[in-house]
């Protein structure tokens, strides 16, 4: 199954002095003789493991942007897999030039808020992810404590599976370091998150090893791509939570009637808009600065 239908990924921009080696869902991933890497952020948007036909204008530099902002502030917790934001003029704002890690074959994923898969499990199960969870919870309710529910990763068109702490265990030995990193980074940019008005409901990490046999933090950082963004003052469990993340064109498709075994449909002009604009309120709300496309 490919996410990007039929006519398959969309090809590769040549960089000079940089080799392409793969196409992601969103990034595509180059690298250069020193064995660097360059990650180039698209404006491809993804949803229901399909890429969209439609890009969202100035995606790729929000995202590249914004998980800088997130990388330097939580530097202490953890290190980062950047080296440099200089980067050639072709992709100048929505690249970064970072050191190769062994990633881990799991997505870290720290929940605060109850929503989305892990809110269908407990509907059937009261837990998620093997952790049991109070009675009386709504689709929305703030958990009592951030909790660590680890998926396996896919392969673009594939579903990301929840995996209990164990089955995590079973596949990596550094399991336990990894939770303690994920809810340590979470429970920070939470915090911080709230402060600014917006809930992170919740978000995932990649991590990988360095060259020095460190952990390191990679891919992106607390975007609206890998995170759910609420706004607090309109926060109500059981409802459906305002957001600045790609839910609202989730949500679109939905209405619109979308067969998911079929490729996704183009996008309208307004979703297209909308989605743009609430990428770019979430970057205000949280950096305190308006979004500058091929700024750093």
């Amino acid at each position: 199954m490919s996410g990007f239908g039929p006519a398959g990924p969309p090809p590769a921009p040549s960089i000079p002095g940089w080799t392409h080696l793969r196409t992601g869902k969103v990034r595509d991933l180059y690298t250069n003789t020193e064995g660097q890497l360059l990650i180039v952020a698209s404006d491809r948007v993804s949803a229901f493991d399909f890429v969209l036909p439609t890009a969202i204008p100035s995606k790729g530099a929000v995202l590249t942007q914004l998980s800088l902002f997130w990388f330097s502030k939580l530097s202490h917790i953890v290190p980062n897999h950047i080296i440099s934001t200089e980067v050639p003029k072709e992709v100048i704002g929505r690249a970064v030039i970072t050191k190769p890690l062994t990633m881990f074959p799991i997505e870290c994923v720290a929940r605060g808020y109850l929503t989305g898969s892990g809110w269908s499990e407990y509907q059937q199960r009261q837990s998620v992810c093997g952790i049991d969870l109070p009675i009386g919870l709504h689709d929305g309710s703030q958990l009592p404590m951030a909790i660590f529910t680890p998926a396996t990763k896919a392969e673009v068109g594939d579903h990301d599976i929840n995996i209990t702490f164990d089955e995590a265990s079973r596949v990596i030995s550094e399991s336990a370091e990894l939770r303690s990193l994920t809810l340590a980074l979470y429970n920070e940019a939470a915090k911080f998150s709230k402060e600014r008005g917006i809930i992170l409901a919740d978000t995932k990490f990649e991590f990988g090893i360095d060259e020095n046999g460190a952990i390191t933090l990679g891919d992106e950082a607390l975007t609206p791509d890998s995170s759910r963004f609420w706004s607090a003052p309109e926060w109500k469990p059981g409802q459906v939570q305002p957001s600045f993340d790609k839910q609202y064109l989730r949500d679109y498709l939905i209405s619109s009637g979308w067969d998911r075994h079929s490729s996704p449909p183009e996008l309208p002009l307004e979703i297209v808009e909308a989605t743009s604009a609430r990428y770019k309120e979430a970057f205000l709300k949280l950096t305190g600065s308006p979004f500058i496309e091929g700024a750093y």
